[in-house]
């Protein structure tokens, strides 16, 4: 007869599929508590499945560590998380949320690794796809804009990959909104304004003052083709 505890810790029927993922996305906080240490004790448990159950769909531990990584890497729900932001926002505003979204990817991407004591290869970006989501997330603000959509995806990515560097990040003393004026805003205050008026600038203003483009080259179309 089986017992009722039996019957409540007993993994439910799941597709090979379905499992694996789930449990490579329960092991991935145990991977930057416990890095290669952790144990498939620990892993069954956070995944709700008896040990026996992980080398059913699994070969051994590295193989689920593999998927753990490779389940984090996914770059679908970081692209949706991009998507996800409203291109009516103000302009300072957006690249605001982009940079908290690229800083928790580079982040997390930083802790896994280091975690794991190792120094793999970036993952591969298809930067086509992240250019043209930028491409319509800025198709508001094109006329506002001193350089294309493709070139505020190098900036951003630029500012939040050295901004996430575990080594880096707890010197640089900048917020997302900090960072996001520096991106849209630059460094020279406007004719007339000082450098300390410039600072002193309640937030809200600067996500309202509108970008006056001054340079004679200025383009006004999309340039998703251009390599990043």
């Amino acid at each position: 007869m089986i017992s009722t505890t039996e019957r409540t810790t007993r993994a439910r029927p799941m597709p090979v599929e379905e499992r694996r993922s789930a449990i490579a996305h329960a092991t991935l906080p145990l991977l930057i508590a416990h890095g290669r240490d952790v144990t498939t004790r620990q892993i069954a448990e956070a995944s709700g499945v008896a040990e026996g159950t992980l080398f059913r769909v699994f070969d051994d531990k590295e193989a689920i560590i593999d998927a753990a990584v490779e389940h984090y890497l996914d770059p679908e729900p970081f692209r949706a998380a991009l998507r996800s932001i409203d291109p009516s926002l103000p302009l300072e505003l957006k690249v605001e949320l982009v940079l908290a979204r690229f800083l928790d990817r580079f982040s997390g991407i930083f802790g896994v690794f280091a975690a794991l004591g190792g120094r793999p290869r970036p993952p591969a970006q298809n930067l086509e796809i992240l250019t043209g989501i930028f491409d319509e997330l800025l198709a508001p603000d094109l006329e506002a804009l001193r350089v294309p959509p493709a070139q505020v995806f190098k900036f951003v990515r630029l500012v939040a990959f050295s901004s996430a560097m575990p080594q880096f990040a707890p010197t640089i003393g900048l917020d997302t909104g900090e960072l996001a004026h520096l991106i849209v805003h630059g460094i020279a205050a406007q004719a007339g304004e000082s450098a300390h008026a410039a600072s002193a600038a309640p937030a809200v203003d600067a996500i309202a003052e509108p970008i006056v483009p001054t340079a004679p080259t200025i383009s006004t179309s999309p340039m998703g083709t251009t390599p990043c």
